[in-house]
């Protein structure tokens, strides 16, 4: 019996120790599920993205932090074991969800039917303004579990993008990286392709781009924004006109692929204008023939084209002859047609590798290809005379002019551009100097002549900075009784090296250099203040340069100089020539009126040397004429100069002109002169030029200083 009772004690004392190790086992599961749930909320924390978790029937079972914080209007709500649809229609009512208004029951039915038939992902906007991406899925026990992106901020950009891209003027589009395709265009694109929208986005971005160029699109996908900002391309419309694009592009993520935005700024009509622009810079207004820029562009590819394979060339200057008479005559507006005749004739006077350029004025330049020696320039040379030699109509005028031309070798001559159109000038001074309608080829003696030229010039302006001059004068007499009555300033210069430098060398220079006008008012103030302290009867003759009256201050200089030397303005004569009458002669007599309007006496010197000396003394009522030299010059023995001398004589005695006779140099001379009537003479005969001391003390004799009459 113990032991039955034993047996039994010990089969309960198991079966109570069994249920002991079950009661553990299963405290210990509740521990570690309980702990595991912990893990799984505390990981489900940390996650950016809102996650619930759902059984079944919709009810929630797991949430976390950020879930409850995009929901904040609602997070009171969530519970264990609360459906999702009863915080939903809480929600509806409250306003949480302002897509649903005024459908509410209809937008209810919606959303639960993507919860529990979830397929793909869609959006949810929040009374408070937000975008909440969802995205829900069905787990294997039947369950659901929901995921909650803010995407607010996205769908912010987004609509930036879209009004800058929709509504930009400027056309754009949106190409893949992977393809070319193009996966979107604006309103702008469209229009200013004249494409459709449906047609746009059936092209690559090879489609709009000119074939020429599709070669090189193919490395477009790997091209950052800073190499492709404000690259040029050349795209095609829709009407097959080609267009010149800047584009500038901003790499994006678009619809889930890589690609990239693109601004086609259309620049064809700035092209076009800087293509005008670069024209105008290279080419002659008027002619079109290439200006001196390009020449020297395409003289420094000859000269390059020279070095490698020794291919010489000729570089012509062509001054025209008589231009200045057809400006004069006819006006500028004909010269103008004038200068693009002669263009068209030279133009078609040349092969495709020469060229023919207008330097300015009426001087053109000319390129010959292939040249070895100079004989290989005369056919062309004895075309380009003739063909310019040849009457030109000029709207009804029949004009005949012709042309100078100075020819220069490459390399012979010079191998840069600077020089060779320097010497091939230098020949073209000497061929004018030699005659018109000739030409010259350049010799190395033009060069030193040009140097010593040169060396002149740079003298001479010192000599007027330093009024290094002297002023000689030389008497005009009385034919009847040799009496002085007034005497001729001349300029005389003592070069410190070179002693007394001629009149007749460095007077042309300064009348090309423009120094003319100086050295005039320098001869004029001293003269004045020379004469200032001869006799009251005696007068002084100043020569008036052009140039002087082209400066337009020529009256001002005249009552300085007499009002610093306290000359009385009677004791003044002023010599021209007729050359002064040619050019704007309204002005110029305007002025001589005005100076004689100070009772300064006005002389024509060189009476006779022109063709037209008669109708000048209808311009103005000249004090006194001055007969040529030339025509003085061993005047007994010819008769030409003897009937001149006696009508110039006759004519001064009707209109009451003084008349005086230059380069009286021998007794014969003197005789005639008498004889014929001329009251004053000058020359050797009488005195040589002479400086103001020997000028003094010839006035100081009692005779005046009287000479053989």
């Amino acid at each position: 019996m113990l032991a039955s009772i034993a047996a039994r004690l010990r089969r309960c004392f198991a079966r109570n120790e069994d249920a002991r190790r079950a009661g553990v086992e299963a405290s210990i599961a509740i521990l570690e599920a309980r702990k595991a749930a912990s893990r799984l909320r505390d990981a489900i924390d940390i996650l950016p993205e809102g996650i619930v978790f759902l059984d079944p029937d919709g009810r929630y079972i797991l949430w976390n932090q950020q879930y409850a914080n995009i929901y904040k209007r609602s997070a009171d709500l969530f519970q264990p074991g609360a459906k999702l649809a009863d915080t939903l229609r809480i929600g509806v009512e409250r306003g949480d969800y302002p897509e649903s208004a005024g459908r509410e029951e209809e937008w209810m039915q919606e959303r639960l039917n993507k919860l529990f038939n979830p397929d793909g992902r869609h959006e949810q906007t929040l009374t408070d303004g937000r975008t909440i991406l969802i995205e829900e899925r069905r787990t294997s026990d039947g369950g659901i579990i929901g995921l909650r992106v803010d995407i607010t901020e996205m769908k912010q950009r987004e609509a930036s993008f879209r009004l800058l891209f929709d509504s930009n003027p400027i056309p754009m589009f949106v190409y893949g990286l992977e393809d070319l395709s193009i996966l979107s265009v604006n309103d702008a694109a469209v229009k200013h392709y004249g494409y459709t929208r449906e047609a746009m986005l059936a092209m690559s971005l090879l489609d709009i781009h000119h074939p020429d160029e599709s070669v090189e699109l193919s490395h477009l996908g790997g091209e950052t924004s800073e190499e492709h900002a404000g690259r040029t391309w050349k795209h095609r419309k829709a009407d097959g006109a080609a267009i010149d694009v800047a584009t500038f592009i901003s790499h994006l993520t678009y619809e889930g692929q890589r690609a990239t935005m693109i601004a086609a700024v259309d620049i064809t009509e700035r092209k076009a204008a800087e293509a005008r622009v670069a024209y105008m810079a290279h080419h002659d207004a008027l002619t079109s023939l290439p200006n001196r820029i390009l020449l020297r562009v395409r003289m420094e590819q000859m000269i390059a084209d020279l070095r490698r394979d020794a291919r010489g060339f000729a570089v012509f200057c062509v001054d025209l002859d008589n231009f200045k008479w057809v400006n004069d005559t006819l006006g500028h507006p004909f010269g103008d047609l004038l200068l693009q005749g002669v263009s068209a004739r030279l133009r078609a006077e040349l092969r495709g590798q020469d060229t023919v350029a207008r330097l300015g004025g009426d001087e053109f330049a000319i390129l010959q290809a292939d040249v070895g020696k100079p004989e290989d320039v005369s056919p062309l040379l004895a075309r380009l005379l003739a063909v310019i030699n040849e009457p030109f109509d000029l709207e009804g005028h029949l004009v005949t002019v012709g042309a100078s031309v100075g020819v220069a070798l490459a390399p012979h001559d010079g191998d840069d551009p600077d020089r060779l159109l320097k010497n091939a000038d230098m020949a073209l001074y000497r061929a004018k100097a030699e005659g018109k309608g000739g030409f010259r080829f350049f010799e190395s003696e033009m060069d030193a002549r040009v140097q010593a030229r040169r060396r002149l010039e740079m003298d001479l302006r010192g000599a007027i900075k330093d009024e290094a001059f002297e002023v000689h004068y030389q008497p005009l007499v009385s034919l009847a009784n040799g009496e002085v009555r007034s005497l001729e300033a001349l300029i005389r210069w003592p070069h410190p090296e070179h002693g007394m430098i001629p009149p007749s060398d460095f007077i042309p220079v300064a009348e090309e250099t423009g120094l003319i006008a100086q050295i005039g008012l320098f001869v004029l103030r001293r003269a004045c203040a020379d004469a200032a302290q001869w006799p009251d009867g005696i007068k002084v003759a100043v020569n008036l340069s052009p140039m002087q009256f082209k400066s337009g201050n020529l009256l001002q200089a005249v009552l300085d100089a007499l009002r610093d030397a306290g000359l009385a303005p009677s004791r003044l004569e002023l010599e021209i020539t007729e050359t002064l009458l040619l050019d704007k002669i309204e002005m110029v007599i305007a002025t001589l009126h005005a100076l004689r309007a100070l009772v300064v006496q006005i002389s024509m010197d060189d009476f006779g040397t022109g063709y037209s000396s008669l109708s000048y003394l209808r311009s103005f009522p000249f004090d006194k004429i001055k007969i040529d030299r030339s025509f003085v010059n061993d005047i007994g023995a010819n008769a030409d100069s003897q009937a001149i001398v006696r009508a110039i004589v006759s004519l001064g005695t009707s209109l009451g002109i003084k008349i005086t006779a230059e380069g009286v140099e021998t007794e014969s001379d003197l005789a005639y002169l008498k004889a014929e009537g001329c009251t004053e003479g000058q020359g050797f005969l009488f005195r040589k030029a002479q400086p103001q001391a020997a000028i003094l003390a010839l006035l100081e004799k009692p005779d005046n200083g009287k000479a053989a009459a």
